[in-house]
C-alpha cells in the first residue's frame, strides 16, 4: 500500500508541531486531583484520589495526544486534556503550570478562603481566581467563557455543582444537590 505524499508530510510535521509547543516551568495553578500518574481536567473526587496543591512545583516535561506531561512536585503526571479540547495544547498547559506561585497568594487571602482552597471547596465571596486555585478550571466544552456569570463543574460524572457569580465577581451562590453541597460548599 502507498501512502499518499499529503499524509506522509502531515505524520513527519505532527512530532515537530508538538515539540513546538512552550515548556513551561513554575506552580500547579490551582488543586488537582490524582490517581498516582493521572489527572484529568475534569478534576473529579473519585475514591482513591488524593489532592495535589496549588502551588506545587510543576514543569511540562512533553506532549502527547489530548496530554501533556509534567513533573509536579518530582512526581511524573499525565494532565489528561479530556474536556477542554477546543484548548490548543500548549494553552492548556500554560493554564495548569504557571510562573507566579499561588501558594504566596492563597497566604494573603482571609482565614476562612485559605481553609477552603486547601480543602479543595468554595465558599460565597470568592473571587474568580480563588475558585480556580480551589477545584481548578471548568471544563472548556461546558464553559467556553471564563467571564460568563455561571461555571459548571463536576465533582463526579454525576455529581454537578454551579458556581453563580455576582455583579462584583464574586461568589454569589454554589448550587448543587445536597450530598454534593457538603464535598464542594464550605458553609
Amino acid at each position: 500500500m502507498r501512502i499518499p505524499s499529503f499524509l506522509c508530510a502531515a505524520l513527519a510535521a505532527a512530532p515537530a508541531a508538538l515539540s513546538a509547543q512552550p515548556m513551561p516551568e513554575g506552580f500547579l495553578c490551582c488543586n488537582m486531583r490524582t490517581d498516582g500518574n493521572w489527572i484529568s481536567d475534569a478534576n473529579y473526587a473519585e475514591s482513591g484520589k488524593r489532592i495535589i496543591p496549588a502551588g506545587t512545583p510543576a514543569k511540562v516535561t512533553g506532549y502527547g495526544r489530548y496530554r501533556v506531561f509534567v513533573e509536579i512536585g518530582g512526581t511524573k503526571q499525565a494532565l489528561g486534556n479530556d474536556y477542554s479540547r477546543d484548548l490548543d495544547l500548549g494553552v492548556f498547559a500554560q493554564r495548569y503550570v504557571v510562573t507566579d506561585d499561588p501558594a504566596k497568594k492563597i497566604a494573603a487571602y482571609p482565614a476562612k478562603v485559605q481553609e477552603a482552597i486547601k480543602t479543595a471547596r468554595l465558599t460565597p465571596g470568592m473571587t474568580r481566581d480563588q475558585v480556580l486555585m480551589a477545584v481548578g478550571y471548568p471544563m472548556s466544552s461546558e464553559n467556553p467563557n471564563l467571564d460568563a456569570k455561571i461555571w459548571r463543574y463536576w465533582l463526579s460524572s454525576f455529581a454537578e455543582f454551579q458556581v453563580m457569580w455576582g455583579a462584583d465577581n464574586r461568589v454569589k451562590e454554589i448550587s448543587t444537590d445536597p450530598a454534593t453541597r457538603t464535598k464542594v460548599v464550605m458553609e
